[in-house]
């Protein structure tokens, strides 16, 4: 057990060497059960509350828990870390992920208002968060405007374009839009038709309802060229191997002469004694176990001393076993009279074995008899020394 002036560092030590041993983290490392243990230990001890070891050891714990924000409201009620800029950092950056920009300016904000250290490294963080934010809104705005912007013809290649002049066909210098000849001899233009379907097209959405509402249509009827399978028969044998059946051969005087039925298996078939009856005297001897024995415990003893199974509750979340801990050490700090139970409940709940009061004044009273009889003994024993 240490007994140093600075339990925190071998916490801390400690947790380091198991990041570095189990990089991956996962259920080996048991890191998050760790944190819980350390951040638990000193919530009462008021010198540790701005330390920048410990505020690092909850900033860990929050980003394992599957609600930090609700840890750092914690840590901000329990005035754990609100002068450290690693605490409003840390709280910024989670609002910041969730995409609440506003709350997390205000969390740098409420941490220049209690003069966080070190107050650079604050205020540079802050600035980074505005410029993200402002890149942010002006990318907003730039896809609106690409948005509204109206789209330019595109140039379509090999397309028949209107000439201008009488005598002496000359091609526009605009070639899309209206300068493109919509009809033209011979072969139509495979771009052309393309960019007439694209602009005066409509889009067909499929409609389940009008399907429906349409009514059934009529069955297509087609040619086939096999009777289609029997689904429905009975009696029907299964395809076999031709070298296992055996056909029946008749004898010389007409009759069928059937096959030999196989022979049966020589070998004894293993039976487990589970499946086997039992018998009267199995019965017997197992009522009266069942009558005279002690159950014993279904659970181990060292970890939990309640003999009935707990029920199924809410699952507990790191920051309700925080708070229950801490209302605990509270209420003890304060003096309050804790539940006195009038009858020896160690023995009653023992964990291993169940007892009864009965048997309990039964054990006693056989303890105590056993006790005097050796005493009995011993005086005889005694006396019969003296006396020889």
């Amino acid at each position: 057990m240490y007994d140093g002036e600075d339990p925190l560092d071998v916490w801390d030590r400690y947790i380091k060497w198991t990041e570095q041993t189990f990089p991956q983290g996962g259920k080996e490392s048991n890191l998050a059960t760790l944190l819980e243990r350390a951040v638990t230990r000193f919530t009462d001890e008021k010198k540790y509350h701005e330390d920048p070891r410990y505020v690092h050891l909850w900033i860990k714990f929050a980003e394992n828990c599957p609600e930090p924000l609700d840890i750092y409201r914690f840590m901000q009620a329990q005035g754990i870390g609100v002068t450290q800029a690693s605490f409003y950092i840390a709280w910024s950056e989670e609002y910041e992920n969730q995409g609440n920009c506003r709350k997390a300016d205000l969390v740098f904000q409420e941490g220049f208002k209690k003069c966080a250290e070190p107050n650079d490294k604050l205020l540079q963080f802050h600035k980074a968060l505005q410029a993200r934010v402002s890149r942010r809104a002006m990318m907003d705005v730039e896809e609106e405007e690409s948005d509204n912007e109206p789209k330019e013809p595109e140039r379509v290649s090999l397309a028949d374009l209107k000439h201008r002049g009488k005598k002496k066909a000359i091609a526009p210098v605009n070639r899309t839009g209206p300068a493109i000849r919509s009809v033209s001899g011979g072969l139509q233009s495979r771009g052309t038709s393309i960019l007439g379907n694209a602009s005066n097209s409509r889009l067909m959405i499929f409609d389940e309802t009008k399907t429906q509402s349409a009514g059934p249509s009529e069955p297509k009827l087609e040619s086939w060229m096999a009777p289609p399978t029997s689904r429905a028969k009975e009696n029907e044998q299964r395809p076999e191997k031709w070298s296992d059946v055996k056909i029946p051969q008749k004898s010389k005087f007409g009759h069928t002469v059937m096959a030999p039925p196989p022979p049966k298996p020589t070998f004894q078939p293993f039976v487990e004694e589970s499946d086997q009856p039992p018998t009267i005297f199995a019965f017997g001897f197992i009522l009266s176990f069942l009558r005279y024995r002690r159950t014993p415990c279904k659970i181990n003893p060292a970890v939990n001393t309640v003999l009935s199974a707990r029920k199924p509750c809410r699952e507990e979340t790191p920051l309700k076993r925080l708070q229950d801990h801490h209302h605990q050490q509270r209420e003890g700090e304060a003096g309050k009279p804790q539940e006195q139970s009038m009858y020896c409940k160690e023995l009653l709940l023992s964990g291993a074995v169940e007892f009864s009061f009965e048997e309990l004044r039964a054990e006693r009273h056989f303890k105590k008899t056993a006790q005097e009889s050796e005493v009995r003994r011993q005086r005889d024993q005694a006396n019969a020394s003296t006396a020889n």
